[in-house]
């Protein structure tokens, strides 16, 4: 028995960082506390008790990663902490998450301690000569001006501060809609999910990556769909109009985060695959557009690769402190240990090849006619 039961039919999914954390697990408790104090039903990944006598630790990844689907299928909205993680990014983790959300209709909900813009957090930013600001790979800096990428920023109602305020922002939505209904007597409906591409007979592939940020994306895409149309496939990238969705012109960086959202996530839902780059981006973590584009595909049953320029397992790729301190990183985060080169949300629901487009592209071929 909880002391408040306003919110019987709402079940939360708490996700982030902090299953990485030392004591995340206690911080995880607590937060599940907070939250049926008022009623809420919680959804995390652990309550089913894994199995871990399998001694092949991608099964074990993949049992964890069902766990989270299966979490994600009984909830009504996602609390999400944006924490930057070995890096500027968020943990790409709790992205895809946020992406398995919004694809399923949930209310996406998220909160930060530092909702300054990117400019602000990515340290290694430059200004340059041309009055520009660049990254250290010599974009110009994406997004500097909005706090998180445009999906997340698209896709969630972020606030500032911890959990608790996370959970206030959500329970003042639930209660002020309640007395909307019930003055308007009509429901809200959601038209989000209709597909608006017509398509031939052959599949259609969207490229997602971090590389519609760089100057030469046109140039690059070009190649990348010049590869698809060799073998079959129809590809569209981010750059390219969704049917359905106006282009605006816009001085304003939210406006045009939103409009960026609206045609990406479009994509997502037109495309019957998606062949995802998840290269370290500012970090040890993959770009959040793409992180929650990935998210949203799988939810909506779209068949899922990826790829990385260095696809190295986690524990040889990022610096630890070995067994003797539970192979800790720098910051006192666990370091996933799968036999995996990246977060097991996305090892775990798509394989993930070694290498550059190019060389990859025969290896998606072969499992999508397998």
């Amino acid at each position: 028995m909880h002391q408040y039961s306003q919110y019987p039919d709402e079940s939360l999914y708490i996700a982030g960082p902090e299953c990485f954390y030392t004591g995340g697990s206690n911080s995880l408790a607590a937060m599940r506390k907070e939250s049926e104090f008022y009623g809420f039903q919680v959804a995390l990944p652990n309550d089913k008790k894994l199995d871990w006598s399998d001694t092949e630790p991608r099964d074990n990844a993949r049992s964890i990663f069902q766990n989270c689907a299966d979490s994600m299928a009984v909830s009504t909205a996602i609390l999400a902490d944006l924490e930057s993680f070995r890096g500027t990014e968020p943990d790409g983790g709790t992205i895809y998450e946020i992406g398995m959300a919004y694809a399923r209709g949930l209310r996406c909900y998220a909160y930060t301690r530092d909702l300054r813009p990117v400019v602000h957090k990515y340290q290694r930013a430059a200004l340059k000569e041309d009055g520009k600001v660049y990254d250290l790979d010599g974009r110009v800096l994406p997004h500097m001006d909005i706090p998180f990428a445009p999906c997340i920023v698209g896709s969630c109602k972020i606030v500032e501060g911890k959990y608790t305020d996370c959970l206030k922002a959500l329970r003042t939505d639930l209660d002020e809609e309640r007395k909307h209904k019930a003055k308007r007597q009509t429901p809200a409906v959601d038209h989000s999910a209709e597909v608006t591409l017509e398509k031939g007979d052959k599949p259609v592939v969207y490229l997602a990556g971090p590389e519609r940020y760089d100057p030469d994306a046109a140039e690059k895409y070009a190649a990348m769909k010049k590869l698809c149309e060799e073998r079959g496939l129809v590809a569209i990238t981010p750059l390219d109009a969704a049917p359905g969705v106006a282009e605006v012109e816009s001085d304003d960086p939210y406006t045009k985060a939103y409009n960026l959202f609206d045609r990406w996530q479009q994509h997502v839902r037109n495309c019957d695959i998606i062949i995802a780059d998840l290269s370290d981006y500012h970090g040890f973590e993959p770009n959040s557009d793409v992180a929650f584009e990935c998210g949203m595909a799988w939810q909506l049953g779209k068949k899922c690769f990826a790829y990385m320029h260095d696809a190295t397992w986690m524990r040889q790729r990022i610096a630890h402190y070995g067994e003797d301190k539970d192979n800790r990183d720098i910051y006192g985060n666990d370091v996933e240990n799968f036999n995996y080169p990246v977060n097991l949300m996305f090892s775990g629901s798509m394989p993930v090849y070694g290498g550059k487009f190019e060389e990859i592209i025969d290896q998606v071929m072969e499992e999508l006619n397998k």
